[in-house]
């Protein structure tokens, strides 16, 4: 039996993913796709999202991106989607039933400064060999009409993504109960060990819940932000904040970022009219509250880029916690106690990251799965848990 203890987008994912390989697997988690899964934009862009010290995410958010379409689509017709969505041609169900989309991500500037900055991640990206086109503010204004006038220049991302997190995570609850995978509504107060070895875990007490223990051949620790108090491993919670409104028509056709007040924002429109603002960093530790400031910075920014979202109606605003590591990558692959593998420490990344990890996850532990090309093993290799290890 493989236990996955959490139940956001990166451990239902893999759980799904072992299911279909025929593996035996249950799910642990008090209250699934509710965590930072919950709270995320959903922006699967590597990218817009680039920064000159971190090279080695952007090689991992890039091969997983380019894993989405294949798992949108094989997601969507495990969940039925097809039977609701389909029909209209390849992809249609995953495009309308996850809201996923391959618009771009527009990056915008107000002053010489940000325009002189944007240049320079420009040649920074091209020397990356990245897709991206450099634009005035005129043809920033002709893509996106609801810009602010102020706005002087921007970069264009078109390869960019992005894909609503709560349809995913709502489809791989969708997907595992058809495949008849267990979803055990419990926390995790802690692993089994015989030895040095894990052999499952143990249950906090929950109502329907009989079993104080659960014995596993493997635990697969997707837990995100409380992995480290649940195994010791170097993953600490970073607070965000965000917020979501409602209009009656799309306010933007593609995702917008920029850096106000020395902050980075941005906007991420659903099919449906909603506008995703966000979204806040904070290093306050298990904190979840939604604050007075939080709301305040976030509407202050956005309105900055796209003056038009102060007129829209507040759907919900929420805090999440991501699971932050020292060097940002995530920690995927085997613990340093035998029958434990961590999926875990993914930061602003895990939906993007989802359908790579539980590709790695699924490599390590299915006989059956498909043997990893030299480039999936240097991947791999770049969120090894060895590499904290080897430092220690």
């Amino acid at each position: 039996m493989n236990v996955i203890v959490g139940g956001g987008v990166i451990g239902l994912s893999v759980a799904w993913r072992l299911a279909r390989e025929g593996l035996p697997v249950t799910v642990v988690d008090p209250a699934p796709a509710r965590g930072a899964s919950h709270a995320a934009a959903g922006m699967l862009a590597p990218v817009s999202e680039v920064s000159y010290t971190e090279e080695p995410l952007l090689r991992l958010g890039a091969a997983s991106l380019g894993r989405w379409p294949a798992f949108a689509d094989e997601l969507a017709a495990d969940a039925g989607l097809d039977e609701e969505f389909g029909g209209s041609g390849p992809g249609e169900a995953a495009r309308r039933g996850l809201d996923l989309r391959a618009d771009g991500t527009l990056d915008v500037a107000f002053g010489a400064d940000d325009l002189a900055a944007l240049d320079e991640l420009a040649a920074f990206m091209d020397k990356l060999g990245l897709r991206v086109e450099r634009l005035t503010g005129r043809e920033c204004r002709r893509l996106e009409p609801m810009l602010a006038p102020s706005v002087r220049g921007g970069l264009l991302a078109p390869g960019d993504a992005w894909v609503d997190p709560r349809r995913v995570t709502a489809a791989l609850l969708a997907a595992l109960d058809r495949l008849g995978v267990p979803l055990v509504r419990a926390r995790a107060a802690g692993l089994l060990r015989d030895g040095e070895t894990v052999t499952g875990v143990r249950l906090d007490p929950a109502p329907g819940v009989a079993a104080r223990e659960l014995a596993a051949e493997r635990v697969v620790l997707a837990a995100g932000a409380w992995s480290g108090e649940l195994a010791g491993v170097p993953v600490r919670p970073v607070k965000g904040q965000i917020m979501r409104l409602r209009s009656p028509q799309p306010l933007l056709g593609r995702c917008v970022r920029g850096t106000v007040h020395g902050a980075p924002v941005y906007l991420v429109p659903r099919g449906d009219g909603e506008l995703v603002l966000g979204a806040t960093q904070e290093e306050l530790g298990f904190d979840t509250r939604v604050t007075a400031g939080g709301r305040h910075e976030l509407l202050r920014d956005a309105r900055e880029l796209v003056p038009g979202v102060t007129e829209l109606e507040v759907a919900d605003v929420v805090a999440g916690l991501r699971p932050g590591t020292p060097d940002n990558l995530p920690l995927i692959g085997a613990g340093e106690a035998p029958g434990l593998v961590l999926a875990t420490g993914h930061h602003r990344g895990g939906v993007l990251l989802a359908p790579l990890t539980a590709a790695l996850v699924t490599a390590g532990l299915s006989p059956g799965a498909e043997i990893l090309t030299s480039e999936e093993g240097e991947l791999a290799a770049l969120c090894s848990p060895a590499r904290f290890r080897e430092i220690s």
